[in-house]
């Protein structure tokens, strides 16, 4: 069962997306999180330097954006992933000081570096993606696994493909309709028209193009069929929603439900989740529990057996409670968007079949996953190595803020003289 909650106080649009009860998602428009990822600027290159083969650009935000060579040259695709060329040529081929260029943030920034940037340009619909820049590519998403129905997409793709501009077919156009197809097409070309005007008119640097707000994204992303119920504390954000939803997903249109009680976040207890997710330490319902550690170079997260004595034989207590704790940990890095490298630290085993089990569980539990995840397997250390795409700003960063006592190490230097110790 799937649930949307969405609240709308002070001009702010905030959802919740629930699955099976349990919170998996928080998207926002606070000012605390303004999210840049996906938008488009006019931006001038401040300077060029050639030892990390990379360009700073000024694309009007506090921080210059970061530009490396391998996002300047056209993109190669394999499927619906970007591949890089065995060679790439020299950053001082592309780009000179002074240059205008158009650009899209690929990754927001993060403390202090700034937000990295690509000339490749991609513009997200519903069940496609339009890329302007790349007219003779055509890609299917490998989660669909149906050989008669990805024939059919490529073969609809095929046919309306626009001539000016690549298409890469997204999952949620399994099962869509010509007439479907070819409308989110024509949206995105429209669009893509707006932003050819505003490169005219606008001088570097300004803001082209940004689809990033929450109701955008609830339409493009996670709205589907799968939706069993949506609640809105607002009676006209209610009626513009049935009515987007009646051009794109008309079945979920009367599953608008809405509620005007007031508070509507504490009442299905999503305040009191988000709170608990900026927490280091996850309770398990077995007893046992997690320590999710995020750092600048990875995050680590640590299983312990805690009161779980289990029922059956010692493999069988660590497997099960190993695979409990693979569900949640899925559960954690998508409500606190954490990305790049994870580390886990499952409770060791002994026989390889059950590191098999565990690790199988854990693909199947990141499929349902919008960003790209990839477990990458066991290490020598006995440790699980995954990778997740960064897709904007963790749950801490919106909803935290650096301790100014600690400077965010989380640890106070006691009375101790500093030279003592």
């Amino acid at each position: 069962m799937k649930q949307i909650i969405i609240t709308s106080r002070n001009n702010q649009i905030r959802a919740a997306v629930l699955e099976e009860g349990r919170l998996i998602e928080i998207l926002d428009d606070s000012e605390r999180e303004t999210r840049f990822a996906g938008s488009i600027f006019k931006g001038k290159v401040n300077n060029v330097v050639a030892g990390i083969q990379a360009a700073f650009v000024d694309i009007g935000l506090s921080k210059n954006a970061f530009l490396y060579v391998g996002d300047v040259i056209a993109s190669e695709y394999h499927g619906d992933e970007i591949v890089l060329p065995k060679i790439v040529p020299s950053i001082e081929n592309f780009v000179k000081a002074g240059q205008e260029l158009i650009v899209q943030i690929i990754r927001e920034s993060v403390g202090s570096k700034g937000a990295r940037i690509t000339t490749n340009l991609s513009l997200p619909g519903r069940f496609v993606v339009l890329l302007p820049g790349n007219k003779d590519y055509l890609g299917l998403s490998r989660k669909i696994k149906d050989e008669q129905e990805r024939q059919r997409l490529q073969e609809l793709g095929a046919r309306l493909k626009p001539d000016e501009a690549g298409l890469i077919i997204r999952t949620l156009a399994e099962g869509v309709s010509e007439r479907e197809f070819l409308e989110d097409i024509e949206k995105l070309l429209i669009i893509n028209e707006e932003i050819k005007n505003k490169i005219e008119k606008n001088s570097a640097p300004s803001l082209l193009y940004s689809n990033s707000d929450p109701f955008s994204r609830l339409l493009r992303e996670t709205i589907d069929e799968e939706v069993d119920k949506i609640i809105i504390d607002d009676g006209d954000l209610a009626e513009l929603l049935r009515k987007n939803l009646r051009e794109v997903c008309s079945s979920v249109a009367s599953r608008i439900w809405t509620d005007l009680r007031g508070e509507i976040y504490d009442r299905y207890n999503i305040n009191n989740e988000i709170r608990k997710a900026l927490q280091a330490k996850v309770t398990l319902e077995s007893g046992g529990y997690l320590v999710i550690e995020q750092t600048e170079a990875l995050t680590a997260i640590d299983v312990n057996s805690g009161k779980y004595i289990g029922s059956k034989s010692l493999q069988d207590t660590l497997l099960n409670l190993n695979l409990e704790a693979a569900a949640e940990i899925s559960r954690q890095i998508r409500l606190r968007n954490i990305s790049g490298i994870i580390i886990l630290d499952f409770i060791d085993m002994e026989k390889k079949e059950d590191w098999d089990k565990l690790i199988q569980s854990l693909e199947m539990f990141f499929l349902k996953d919008k960003a790209k995840c990839k477990v990458m397997g066991l290490t020598k250390l006995g440790l699980v190595e995954v990778t997740r795409k960064k897709e904007g700003q963790t749950l801490a960063a919106r909803y935290s803020e650096r301790c100014p006592k600690c400077d965010g190490k989380g640890r106070i230097v006691t009375d101790i003289p500093l030279r003592n110790l």
